[in-house]
């Protein structure tokens, strides 16, 4: 009885013990997981402070570094030519050797040209297609424009692309406006974020994703790429070395006319044109931020879809590519009262005054027809080279200008009278 009564009070002891050890188990686990949180919401502080950091000093850098008016650069070896589709990408350095601003991902570079044979420089605008984080030197791709469809024989191609394809070489050197446009991506976002490009227009929207790449974004990130086939696409190489190598960054190529040599599955996804009905069969709904570069059609289109679809207009965003583009994406702004009453435009130091209608355009269309000449470059309310002094009278835009011209000045590529008005042209 005794014995039994000792080996019961063992048992209790040792299942106590075996309780108590239970308890030190589970409480010894629960300070380990609370203490693995606390590292891991250390490590994303210390993230996410590393990046406000990064962003404070890039802006502050962005802000020291820019210049005023035109900067020499030359274009160094790392010329690449012929990528696809008669686009060459052009490396600038800068002439003086110094140190050269960030700029944000998706943002152009303004060029003034003195081409031979042209009685005027020639300013047009081509966007950065690398990453920000390349601070030696900025890179932009052009291709090379043909004659316009059904144009007559001996019709020229764009003078100012084909003067970069045909003339300019290793060493040369060119004027170049500090880093502009309001068509960037939003850095300050950690929403996810879609970006769309069509031919050419991959430039911006590869820049975006190249930035996002080189930063360690989390944000999801899906890219659309439409063209005609696999001899129209260019630094495909670029977007599937981010887009195979990060989980959460994807890549959909679209080819409208894929060639016999063309493999789907290899070569691209998706045939026929990039349609948001594409990106639906990817996209599980419509909250993303869009970001769309490309043909005016495509544009046309997709920003249409995308409104149909819900998205709200401010998480759309695009590249104009000249007046074409204004004219379709946007509808005009300007009041019907001041089109029915008509306007009279004077061009005051041209001694020029001229009758206003809708069907003329915008000033500077009417300008150009008028024979007075006002300098020019993207004709979208980007690069600002147009701005003109308002010395009597109003405008309204056709578009909304990336940025604000001076006060008392107007963008008058994309601006329309309010009333008869006064130019300083």
């Amino acid at each position: 009885m005794v014995l039994t009564l000792q080996l019961f009070g063992g048992l209790i002891v040792i299942a106590a013990l075996i309780q108590a050890l239970g308890g030190l188990v589970a409480q010894f686990a629960r300070a380990r997981r609370s203490r693995l949180m606390e590292d891991r919401k250390l490590a994303l502080f210390d993230k996410q402070a590393d990046i406000l950091i990064k962003r404070a000093e890039a802006d502050r850098e962005r802000s020291e570094l820019t210049w005023a008016g035109k900067r020499k650069f030359r274009i160094d070896e790392r010329r690449i030519v012929n990528l696809a589709g008669d686009i060459c990408s052009f490396y600038l350095a800068p002439h003086d050797g110094g140190a050269l601003p960030p700029f944000l991902p998706g943002q152009f570079l303004t060029f003034e040209l003195n081409i031979p044979d042209n009685p005027a420089p020639v300013v047009r605008c081509y966007s950065l297609s690398d990453s920000p984080q390349m601070r030696d030197r900025y890179r932009v791709s052009i291709k090379r424009l043909g004659p316009p469809p059904k144009a007559e024989p001996g019709t020229p191609g764009g003078l100012v692309s084909n003067f970069f394809h045909q003339n300019l070489k290793v060493g040369d050197v060119v004027d170049v406006m500090a880093p502009n446009g309001g068509f960037h991506l939003d850095i300050q976002s950690e929403r996810p974020v879609v970006l769309i490009g069509g031919g050419v227009g991959l430039t911006p929207v590869l820049s975006m994703l190249k930035w996002l790449s080189d930063t360690d974004s989390h944000r999801e990130t899906w890219f659309f790429y439409g063209a005609r086939n696999s001899g129209d696409i260019a630094l495909i190489d670029e977007i599937r070395g981010v887009t195979e190598n990060k989980s959460h960054f994807h890549s959909v190529i679209v080819f409208s006319e894929p060639s016999d040599e063309c493999i789907e599955g290899k070569d691209y996804d998706l045939t026929g044109h990039l349609s948001v009905d594409a990106m639906k069969r990817y996209l599980d709904s419509s909250n993303y931020e869009f970001y769309v570069c490309g043909p005016p059609p495509m544009m046309e289109a997709i920003t249409r879809q995308l409104l149909d679809w819900g998205v709200p207009e401010e998480d759309i965003h695009f590249e104009a590519f000249g007046p074409a583009s204004v004219k379709k994406v946007h509808k005009a702004e300007h009041p019907a009262s001041g089109e029915e009453a008509g306007a009279t435009v004077e061009f005051a130091r041209s001694g020029k005054s001229v009758a206003w209608s809708a069907e003329a355009g915008s000033l500077l269309e009417l300008a150009d027809a008028n024979g007075v000449r006002i300098s020019s470059g993207c004709r979208a309310g980007n690069c600002g080279t147009c701005a003109t002094a308002v010395k009597e009278g109003k405008v309204s835009y056709l578009t909304r200008p990336s940025s604000k011209p001076a006060q008392g000045s107007a963008l008058v590529c994309i601006a329309c009278p309010d009333g008869n008005v006064v130019l300083d042209a």
